[in-house]
């Protein structure tokens, strides 16, 4: 299962985020980029059991995370 997880950020913690984004697995590419989202991750997991737990448990929980926006593949 393949989705696109769009991620605001805190001001000055984009770095910081993104290197916690970059160290988890699933996590294929995260990108820091101007305006909003702050950050676009692409993840591939084998379900969506772990999608859920990818999301959920392990990105949402990384400090200076606003809010995510995830958008699954479908093709």
């Amino acid at each position: 299962m393949k989705a696109y997880v769009l991620i605001n950020v805190q001001a000055g913690k984009v770095r910081q985020v993104l290197g916690k984004l970059r160290k988890i697995a699933g996590v294929r590419e995260a990108h820091c980029c101007w305006g909003r989202p702050d950050i676009f991750a692409f993840v591939e997991v084998p379900n969506e059991i772990a999608l859920t737990e990818t999301v959920l448990a392990k990105i949402q929980t990384i400090g200076g995370i606003e809010s995510t926006d995830t958008h699954i593949v479908i093709g």
